[in-house]
């Protein structure tokens, strides 16, 4: 989803600023890890690893409760398999971005008979704007934080927006603003205090819709291939998802062409 590319960015654009929000202390030093779990494919458009000298700071957004597989049972997962690659400490942290009742949005721990891991689950529409509104790095968070007035809200986003003296550093904002308040206000609200040009010049804006575009186009690909042949082995999964935009889409228009793996082997392969 688009709204996880716009958090991912964030953290990895601006390191210090999440972790001095999450982890409550000064990092001397931070590294965005980019790392590479083998056990199975991971969610990278959501996950972001942060490195300080003594610990790992993953942090998880998530837009909705349910997944598959569950939050609580993937963060025992990915402490294991970060704990065992870097030998260090993990620190973990699932961020709601909508507000949600369900009971996974306040659960911090994975149980069963043998095993409990803890971690934090972080709710934004409790959280005080305050903080969100005094950092630009948090800026496009704020308006899913705690609200008395939907209009008060906005325009105070939009007036912190507006202060921020660097053009593209702004326009970025803006776009990644746009498209998190989407998360909870109708658009016309949104565009009342955010101006569209503003937005649409941002070059992550575009960035992070065509990355929301490929990633629907490859789910559609991928579940509509699991019906037509069972489920497509690890390597031609792999091959689909290296795929653009553009050939999702003619992947989409051929698919009902391709009865077996050897027809989708032989399309990727023209593909190459």
């Amino acid at each position: 989803m688009s709204f996880d590319n716009v958090c991912k960015y964030l953290a990895e654009q601006y390191p210090l600023d999440f972790g001095r929000w999450l982890l409550a202390v000064e990092p001397e030093e931070i590294e965005v890890l980019k790392t590479e779990l083998s056990l199975e494919p991971i969610r990278a458009d959501s996950v972001t690893f942060l490195r300080t000298a003594h610990q790992i700071l993953h942090l998880e957004f998530q837009t909705q409760p349910l997944s598959n597989p569950p939050i609580p049972f993937r963060m025992l997962d990915y402490s294991v398999r970060l704990k065992r690659q870097y030998q260090c400490a993990v620190v973990q942290v699932a961020v709601f971005l909508q507000e949600t009742s369900n009971e996974i949005a306040f659960t911090e721990e994975y149980r069963d008979e043998t095993t409990v891991h803890r971690y934090r689950s972080l709710r934004l529409w409790e959280q005080d704007p305050a903080l969100f509104l005094d950092n630009p790095a948090l800026l496009p968070l704020a308006p899913l934080t705690r609200i008395e007035s939907a209009p008060g809200l906005l325009a105070r986003v939009a007036e912190r927006l507006a202060t921020i003296a660097d053009r593209e550093q702004r326009q970025n904002l803006a776009g990644c603003t746009e498209i998190l308040a989407g998360l909870r206000f109708e658009k016309d609200l949104i565009r009342q205090f955010l101006r569209e040009e503003m937005m649409q010049d941002s070059v992550i804006y575009q960035d992070i819709l065509l990355k929301g575009r490929q990633q629907e186009a490859l789910a559609m690909v991928m579940r509509l291939l699991d019906l037509r042949l069972g489920e497509v082995e690890a390597s031609l999964r792999e091959r689909i998802g290296g795929l653009s935009v553009e050939q999702l889409e003619a992947l989409l228009e051929r698919l009902f062409q391709i009865s077996q793996v050897e027809d989708l082997s032989a399309w990727l392969q023209q593909q190459q």
